[in-house]
């Protein structure tokens, strides 16, 4: 009997360790991933920018999303809306506040097939948030390597994370949109 339980536990520690290692580590290329955002601006246009400096990882297996993580870190002093005065006042203390808070940060909670949800922490401020996503991938990279693609979008109100500067236009409305759509890129080759 004894020996039937030890082979048990055995058996049962090999599917664990099986599992523990079935995922693999992917590092986000910056080269081919993208953070970006857009926000009505005076209720007439979109403005999109994005961020050029970041870096992150996903661990991920198609066959074990429950043990599935990710985390993001993103420089906002990398903010780009190719307009220099603009990502100036949004780098200020109206809007993202980079010389207090210089990181956005982004560390998952849970995957599903369609979506991950996480903490999201922008100016100090950490909201859960879900993000529908399509996963790509697994695929063998030109070199030789292999890469998981993540694509998808979020809608947030800025103000929920204290990014309050606004002015409310002569006819009407807000110069800044409250609501931004958040849209992210992902290649991540495993390491």
């Amino acid at each position: 009997m004894r020996q039937k339980i030890q082979a048990l536990i055995m058996f049962v520690a090999l599917l664990t360790t099986s599992v523990v290692f079935a995922a693999d580590t992917y590092t986000i290329d910056p080269n081919h991933t993208t953070f970006g955002f857009t926000v009505q601006h005076m209720m007439i246009s979109n403005v999109p920018g994005e961020f050029d400096k970041f870096d992150g990882q996903v661990i991920y297996s198609p066959t074990d999303l429950a043990n599935a993580k990710a985390n993001v870190t993103i420089d906002v002093s990398s903010i780009n809306t190719r307009v220099d005065r603009r990502d100036a006042d949004l780098k200020g203390p109206d809007f993202f506040d980079a010389a207090k808070f210089p990181t956005i940060t982004f560390v998952s909670t849970k995957f599903t097939p369609g979506a991950i949800t996480g903490n999201l922490t922008m100016k100090g401020v950490t909201k859960e948030v879900t993000i529908p996503v399509t996963i790509s991938g697994p695929v063998k990279t030109m070199m030789g390597g292999n890469a998981i693609g993540i694509t998808g979008s979020v809608t947030i109100n800025r103000q929920d994370y204290g990014i309050n500067y606004n002015k409310t236009l002569d006819q009407g409305g807000l110069a800044v949109s409250n609501d931004v759509l958040i849209t992210i890129s992902i290649e991540a080759d495993k390491k």
